[in-house]
C-alpha cells in the first residue's frame, strides 16, 4: 500500500513536470531559439508557445530591443604619428535571432573588435586636427563598415558615436596655448576694429558738423548780403524818387570829408579829384543868380551883410579849389581836421538865393 502510493505520487509529479516542459512563455521583445534533438528547429516569438517535452530545448532568450554598448578607449595612431585615445558608443539591434546565435559565438565582442579595427583604419588616414574636427565623417564611415560586416550576424548597426578623443598631454598643452593665442589675437583685432570704427564715426561727425556750420555761415552771409543789397536798393530808389539837385549831393559829400580824418590811426588821407567838382558845385550854388520870386523882391539893409558873407564863403571855396588843383593829394598829420568851407556861414543868417541877387531894371 505504501509502495503503490509512492509510485502514484511519482507518476503525478512526472506528468506535471512533463506538462510544464511542454509550455513556454516568451516575454515581449524577446526571442528564443528551439533545438530539437540538438538541431535548430524554430524561433519562439513573444507569448505562449508549446514544445515537445524531453525533445525540444530552448536556448537563452535574445533581446530584440536596440542596445547601447560603450567600448573602452582605444589607442589609435593618426597620420601625423600621434597616439590618441578614442572612446566610442555603438547602437545596434538584433534583427535575426537565429543568425545572432549560430553565425557568431559572441556578437558583442565581435562588434567591439570590428569597431576598433575600422576606427584605426579610418583615423589612420587623418591628421590630428582633421580627426578632432571630422567626427561626423568618422561616424558615417564606421557605420557603413559595421553595418555591412554585421549584416550576416543578424545585427543592424543604427549609429556609431565618438564619445571622446583624448590627445596626449603635451599636445593638449600646445593646443591650449594655440587657442589662447588665437583668442588674444581675435581680442586685439576686435579692439582695433572698435577703435577704427570709433575714429571713423568721430571723423564723420566732425565732417558733418563742419559742413553744417559752413552751410549756416554761407546762408547767413547770403542773407546779410541780400539785406544790404535791399537796403542799398531802397536808398538808391528813394534818392531817385526824390530827385535831389547836384548842389545838395555836393554839400553832403563835403560833410563826409571831415570824417575821413577822424581816428588815432589815420596819419594821412588823400583828397580825391572829385572834391574840386564838389566845391565848384557849392560855389555855384551861392554865386549863380536865380530868378527872383514875388516874395523876395523887397530887399532890406540886412541882406547886404548876408550877401557879403556869402561872397566871402564863395571866395574861400574857390581858393580851396585852386589849392587842391595845384598841390594834388595832401598829406595831413594826426589830428589835423579838414576845414569846412561853409564854416563861416554858421552864424550868418541865410536868405534865399533870390534875395541875394540884384534887381534887374525891368523888375524894378
Amino acid at each position: 500500500m505504501d509502495a503503490t502510493l509512492i509510485a502514484g505520487i511519482l507518476i503525478a509529479l512526472l506528468v506535471v513536470f512533463t506538462v510544464l516542459r511542454s509550455i513556454r512563455i516568451v516575454p515581449q521583445a524577446r526571442a528564443g531559439n528551439v533545438e530539437r534533438l540538438g538541431r535548430y528547429s524554430r524561433t519562439l516569438g513573444p507569448g505562449l508557445n508549446f514544445l515537445i517535452p524531453w525533445v525540444d530545448r530552448v536556448k537563452p532568450l535574445i533581446d530584440l530591443r536596440e542596445q547601447v554598448v560603450s567600448f573602452k578607449p582605444q589607442p589609435v595612431i593618426t597620420e601625423d604619428n600621434l597616439v590618441v585615445d578614442i572612446d566610442t558608443v555603438l547602437y545596434f539591434q538584433v534583427t535575426d535571432p537565429r543568425a545572432a546565435a549560430y553565425e557568431i559565438a559572441n556578437f558583442i565582442q565581435g562588434v567591439e573588435q570590428l569597431t576598433v579595427t575600422t576606427l584605426r583604419n579610418v583615423v589612420g588616414g587623418m591628421d590630428l586636427e582633421k580627426t578632432l574636427t571630422s567626427r561626423d565623417t568618422i561616424n558615417s564611415q564606421l557605420r557603413g563598415v559595421l553595418d555591412e560586416a554585421t549584416g550576416k550576424w543578424g545585427i543592424r548597426v543604427n549609429r556609431v558615436e565618438i564619445k571622446a578623443i583624448d590627445p596626449p598631454k603635451s599636445i593638449k598643452e600646445a593646443m591650449e596655448k594655440q587657442m589662447r593665442a588665437e583668442r588674444d589675437k581675435r581680442a586685439a583685432i576686435l579692439t582695433a576694429e572698435g577703435f577704427r570704427q570709433s575714429q571713423i564715426l568721430t571723423a564723420e561727425g566732425e565732417k558733418q558738423s563742419a559742413i553744417l556750420r559752413a552751410e549756416g555761415d554761407r546762408t547767413a552771409a547770403i542773407l546779410k548780403a541780400e539785406g544790404q543789397s535791399q537796403a542799398i536798393d531802397e536808398v538808391f530808389q528813394a534818392v531817385h524818387r526824390n530827385d535831389p539837385d547836384p548842389q545838395l549831393l555836393a554839400y553832403q559829400y563835403l560833410q563826409v570829408l571831415p570824417q575821413l580824418a577822424q581816428g588815432s590811426g589815420n596819419t594821412f588821407w588823400v583828397i580825391p579829384s572829385e572834391v574840386t567838382s564838389a566845391l565848384s558845385g557849392v560855389s555855384k550854388a551861392f554865386t549863380e543868380s536865380l530868378p527872383r520870386s514875388p516874395a523876395t523882391r523887397e530887399v532890406t539893409t540886412q541882406n547886404t551883410s548876408a550877401k557879403d558873407e556869402a561872397a566871402m564863403a564863395a571866395k574861400a571855396a574857390e581858393d580851396a579849389i585852386a589849392d587842391a588843383e595845384d598841390s594834388g593829394p595832401r598829406r595831413l598829420g594826426p589830428g589835423t581836421a579838414v576845414p569846412d568851407p561853409l564854416a563861416g556861414l554858421g552864424n550868418a543868417q541865410l536868405q534865399p538865393a533870390e534875395a541875394l541877387r540884384e534887381p534887374r531894371p525891368e523888375e524894378s
